[in-house]
């Protein structure tokens, strides 16, 4: 195994840009509630009291992404294409929409949360706050670029809501922290920048965040809130 002898796999690390990004990653929703303080939640985890409890250290963590980086300078610099390339998209608004946001997506100069409510197979109601990013790293979004699948809300998304069997979960994911029951509805919070996105179609959605419907006979209802994410030195 190539990571073998690494601790903490290389694939894990991966996911997270910062250190501060790797602790926040150990931290449950069940732990934020009760110590309701990021920098205490993070120190715990560094301590080994909260996650896993194997937590690497900074200095172990920089080493990992170093020869993340060292790996990712060795491979060709052929740039990958796009699952949105080369496909007509012009009668697909939805579609042409994500397409538009891909590359910018990928390369993480933004994220965007997609909600979509549709009709599932079982013709239910069904709704969703999808983590475009996260999708994109774990699906291959070609069949859905060629139309060949349809994305669709699943429970494993941000939120997720049934409207027939009114069942509901909410998911955070490498990208953002869901934050519920607020007064203010609910909330996204980037991890990379700590802006929140307020999704609520009353207010305004954030700073560097923006919220697009989309009209598309695709669905029932469409909208991307984008956010220019300003990583941190």
């Amino acid at each position: 195994m190539e990571d073998a002898g690494l601790g903490l796999g290389l694939s894990s690390i991966e996911q997270y840009a910062t250190f501060e990004d790797y602790l926040d990653g150990q931290v449950s929703e069940t732990d934020m509630f009760y110590l309701e303080d990021e920098d205490l939640a993070r120190q715990l985890v560094e301590l080994g009291y909260r996650g896993s409890g194997d937590t690497l250290k900074r200095e172990e963590f920089e080493a990992r992404k170093k020869v993340l980086r060292e790996r990712s300078t060795h491979k060709t610099n052929v740039p990958k294409q796009l699952a949105s390339a080369n496909k007509d998209l012009s009668q697909k608004p939805f579609l042409a929409a994500l397409a538009s946001r891909e590359e910018l997506v990928r390369n993480g100069k933004l994220t965007s949360i997609i909600f979509i409510r549709d009709h599932n197979s079982k013709d239910q109601e069904v709704s969703a706050y999808i983590d475009f990013t996260h999708r994109l790293k774990i699906e291959n979004f070609e069949p859905y670029f060629e139309g060949r699948k349809k994305l669709m809300p699943k429970p494993t998304d941000l939120s997720y809501y049934n409207w027939e069997t009114q069942t509901s979960t909410s998911n955070s994911t490498p990208n953002f922290q869901v934050i519920a029951d607020n007064e203010t509805g609910l909330l996204f919070k980037n991890k990379r920048d700590r802006k929140v996105i307020n999704v609520d179609p009353k207010q305004p959605p954030g700073d560097n965040s923006t919220r697009t419907e989309i009209q598309t006979d695709e669905y029932l209802q469409v909208v991307i809130y984008d956010h220019m994410t300003r990583r941190k030195s």
